[in-house]
């Protein structure tokens, strides 16, 4: 703009905020537009950013927070003051949780006000409730402090363990006028935000020491090392070893789940038998049974099964949170996978035959008993029927990105669906929260421009399906798959009271998901048997166009909270 009366061109904080993220190689803002951000909202369109506005803001933080997971960049989230940041405050914890790079950027009441709770609009101190859930919390109150508080945003996000950040922006700020020039020289373009961390070479070395003595030598795989993108090094290391790998969930694809050293299918066997265990970007927590009980060959869930751990970090803090760390690499993955090829030398001792030849044998026995259940055909059909049908769609067309998340319908499908290539595969993560459905479905049809497989619990998919609208207003080629057994773990449950209610787990009978992504002009398709499924999602990766399938399944099938009965205290008195 320019001041007339002085010849003085100026700009505002509207444009000193996204000429800041346009410096900083921010292409696409994830959000909900309302009062105090709609018109950044509309000046980002104009200024050449991307924005995709969804129905609720916790669906368009976890967009974000996903889209920072497959760039490696922030992902950025813009909502509201007060409820529109209270429903961003999920996908930020979960993003600091997961440790996926995440802005989460909120409009929000005057200082002035707010400080003596004079009662303003949507008053709330977000800054102080948004420091315990995330790694950073900033607030900008001047113009020319948006460039800095956007770097230390930035910054803060990517660097070391990568997380989620909150920027705080009073409306007041937005209308702030300075000197052209002076804005422009006040941004900051955030130079080597997350550098490499190289492990000290006398750590290198032990855990070199520690492998080379392993008679039943395991690498555990996490999605550390799928965001790390390392996929090569990893893969040479693997190889180069021979080691048998077993990776988590959003680790799955960095090698093919086909991969002969795979040990996917003999998990239960691998974990409690290895001596000595690889830990790549991947944490003890309770996906692992804290390395502890009868997983790990303990006798109870406090016993540890006396394996030793090698563990590769960049965060220090992480080792021995659970059980004695006996070798910690910390560093960034590539550097210390980059370092331990470099120091094994050209000649490396494969592990004992035995101890291959073992796992082997489990494997096929199980690879062979998983066949058997995929071959069936029941009707109705069940997680297994429905599954194989996903299993091969995926098979053929590896370049597509499938999203995963339910109870039953996240075990199953983490168990039957081979992923072929790294970060295709996402899903709840650490926390095991539902609803990242649709916000990461979205997130990734934008960030890869590939096909998207949603797979759905019913009951996941509740907690975001209103985007599918989104899905169709961008028309982004997401197939959601909704395993519908009509209730929360299946539909089968009674009142226990005897009074006129449904169980507290039952949903409505036969319910037509599909009609409402026919609603907003996407392609509903009712599956009743595997061939009409195999149908509806082999013409939606085809054409490309928003669908949802929904696949009936027996509403018998499945088990009380999937594979974590045992955080269910009266569910686990029934085992």
């Amino acid at each position: 703009m320019t001041n007339n009366a002085e010849s003085q061109v100026l700009t505002d904080g509207f444009h000193l905020v996204l000429d800041a993220l346009k410096l900083n190689g921010i292409k696409t803002i994830y959000g909900l537009p309302g009062i105090p951000i709609t018109d950044l909202t509309r000046m980002a369109q104009a200024e050449g950013l991307r924005v995709i506005s969804f129905r609720h803001e916790q669906n368009a933080g976890n967009a974000a927070a996903i889209a920072g997971f497959l760039s490696g960049k922030p992902g950025v989230c813009l909502t509201v003051s007060a409820p529109g940041f209270l429903n961003g405050l999920v996908a930020l914890a979960n993003a600091t949780t997961n440790c996926f790079p995440m802005i989460l950027i909120s409009g929000s009441s005057e200082r002035e006000i707010v400080d003596l709770q004079q009662g303003d609009y949507e008053e709330m101190d977000q800054l102080a409730i948004a420091k315990p859930l995330c790694k950073a919390a900033f607030r900008v109150l001047n113009a020319e402090d948006i460039g800095v508080g956007i770097a230390r945003a930035i910054r803060a996000a990517v660097s070391g363990r990568p997380g989620g950040v909150y920027l705080d922006l009073p409306a007041k700020l937005f209308s702030q006028i300075m000197d052209a020039e002076a804005g422009k020289k006040s941004l900051i373009q955030v130079v080597d935000p997350s550098p490499r961390q190289i492990p000290a070479p006398e750590a290198v070395q032990r855990a070199l020491d520690l492998l080379k003595g392993a008679r039943k030598p395991l690498i555990l795989l996490g999605k550390g090392a799928a965001y790390a993108q390392a996929d090569e090094e990893i893969r040479t290391l693997v190889e180069k070893t021979g080691i048998p790998y077993l990776p988590m969930s959003m680790a799955k694809g960095i090698l093919p789940d086909t991969h002969a050293q795979s040990a996917s299918a003999a998990r239960s066997f691998v974990l409690p038998e290895a001596d000595v265990v690889l830990l790549i970007g991947a944490r003890l927590n309770w996906l692992l049974s804290h390395g502890k009980g009868k997983t790990w060959g303990g006798k109870s869930h406090k016993d540890w099964g006396g394996q030793k751990f090698i563990q590769i970090d960049i965060a220090a803090t992480e080792m021995d949170s659970n059980v004695r760390i006996d070798a910690p690499l910390v560093g960034d993955v590539g550097s210390c996978v980059s370092a331990l090829l470099a120091g094994m030398g050209s000649q490396w001792a494969q592990p004992p035959a035995e101890w291959l030849n073992a796992v082997a044998e489990r494997k096929n026995k199980n690879v062979a008993k998983m066949a058997e259940t995929l071959a069936k055909d029941p009707s109705p059909m069940n997680f297994h029927s429905a599954l194989n049908v996903v299993r091969d769609i995926i098979k053929a067309n590896p370049d597509a990105m499938l999203v995963n998340e339910g109870a039953n319908a996240l075990d199953f499908t983490r168990s039957i669906v081979d992923m072929y290539k790294p970060r295709k595969r996402l899903d709840v993560g650490t926390w095991g929260v539902m609803g990242i459905g649709m916000g990461f479905a979205v997130a990734a049809a934008v960030e890869t421009g590939q096909p998207v497989i949603a797979v759905e619990g019913d009951s996941a998919f509740g907690f975001s399906g209103m985007e599918v609208e989104t899905i169709c207003r961008y028309n982004l080629p997401v197939c959601v798959v909704i395993l519908n057994n009509n209730g929360v773990y299946r539909g089968t449950d009674k009142n226990l009271g005897g009074g006129a209610d449904v169980a507290p787990t039952v949903f409505v009978k036969d319910s037509r998901y599909e009609k409402l992504m026919e609603a907003f002009g996407g392609v509903g398709v009712y599956a009743a048997t595997t061939a009409e499924l195999r149908k509806g999602m082999e013409e939606a990766i085809r054409l490309r166009r928003p669908t949802l399938i929904n696949a009936v399944i027996d509403e018998s099938a499945g088990t009380e909270s999937g594979r974590i009965t045992s955080l269910n205290p009266a569910a686990a008195l029934k085992k």
